[in-house]
C-alpha cells in the first residue's frame, strides 16, 4: 500500500515561518515603494510652487516703473506706506521700486495707462520674505499681505513649502531674496539697502535684480529628510531707466 502520511507538525510550521517571512518582505516593498512615491509627490509639488511663484514675482517686477504717458515722477508715484490718492511718494526718484531691501520689495507700475497708479488691484505690489515663519507674502495696493509662496504653520492651510532663505542653519551666510544690480553689472544691493538714495544711486541705480528662492518640502521623507531646491533667475527692469 502506498504511504499516504500527512505533513508533520514540524514541516507546517517550517512552511507557516517562510510564508510569513515572504509576506513581510513583500510588505515592506509595498511600503518602501508608497513612501517613495509621497516622497516624489512632495518634491514635485513643491517645485510647481516656487517655480510658478518665481514666474510670477519676475513678471511683476519687470513691469516697475511703468509709466507710459510720461507723467511726471512726482505725480504719479505714491507713498507705499499709504498708497492714498494724492499722497506722492517723499522719494520719487525712486520711481516704481520705493522699496528694495535684501527680504523685501514694493514697486508701483501703471498698467492701465492712466497715468496714476492704484487704479486697479495690481499696480502697487509689495513681496516680503518672512524668515520667522519660512513664507514669502504679497500684497497689493497696501492691502493686508496674504500667503504667496508657503504659510505659516499655525494657519491651518495646507501648505508644501518652506522658504528656507534666512534659516542660518541651513546656509550661512543666508540667501538673499533680492539682488540688485546696476548698468554695469555691479551688485549694489548694499547700497540699495543702506542709502536707497534720492538721485543717482541707491534705488534710482537699479537696472536688474535677481530672485532667489531657496525651498524645501513641507514634510521630510522618512529616510532622506526634506528635499531643498534652489530656483533663480534674473529681471531687467528696463522701465526704471530715467
Amino acid at each position: 500500500m502506498c504511504d499516504k502520511r500527512g505533513f508533520t507538525l514540524v514541516e507546517i510550521l517550517i512552511a507557516l515561518a517562510v510564508g510569513t517571512m515572504m509576506m513581510a518582505a513583500i510588505y515592506s516593498m509595498i511600503n518602501l515603494s508608497q513612501r517613495s512615491s509621497s516622497g516624489i509627490e512632495r518634491r514635485v509639488s513643491a517645485q510647481q510652487d516656487a517655480k510658478t511663484a518665481l514666474e510670477l514675482m519676475a513678471m511683476e517686477i519687470r513691469m516697475a516703473s511703468y509709466n507710459p504717458l510720461s507723467t511726471a515722477d512726482g505725480a504719479i508715484w505714491l507713498n507705499p506706506a499709504t498708497c492714498t490718492a494724492g499722497d506722492f511718494s517723499i522719494t520719487p526718484e525712486r520711481k516704481g521700486i520705493q522699496v528694495a531691501t535684501a527680504n523685501a520689495m514694493t514697486i508701483e507700475m501703471d498698467i492701465n495707462d492712466l497715468g496714476s497708479v492704484r487704479d486697479v488691484a495690481n499696480e502697487i505690489i509689495s513681496y516680503n520674505y518672512d524668515a520667522g515663519n519660512l513664507y514669502i507674502t504679497r500684497a497689493t495696493n497696501c492691502g493686508s499681505a496674504q500667503p504667496f509662496l508657503g504659510d505659516t504653520a499655525t494657519s491651518g492651510r495646507t501648505r508644501t513649502v518652506r522658504v528656507i532663505n534666512g534659516d542660518t542653519s541651513i546656509y550661512n551666510p543666508v540667501i538673499p531674496v533680492f539682488r540688485y544690480f546696476d548698468g554695469v553689472g555691479n551688485d549694489i544691493s548694499a547700497t540699495v539697502v543702506s542709502d536707497p538714495g534720492n538721485g543717482t544711486t541707491g534705488i534710482p541705480a537699479i537696472r536688474r535684480i535677481e530672485i532667489t528662492l531657496a525651498v524645501e518640502t513641507e514634510n521630510p521623507d522618512a529616510n532622506s529628510g526634506r528635499k531643498r531646491m534652489i530656483y533663480s533667475t534674473s529681471v531687467i527692469v528696463r522701465n526704471h531707466v530715467p
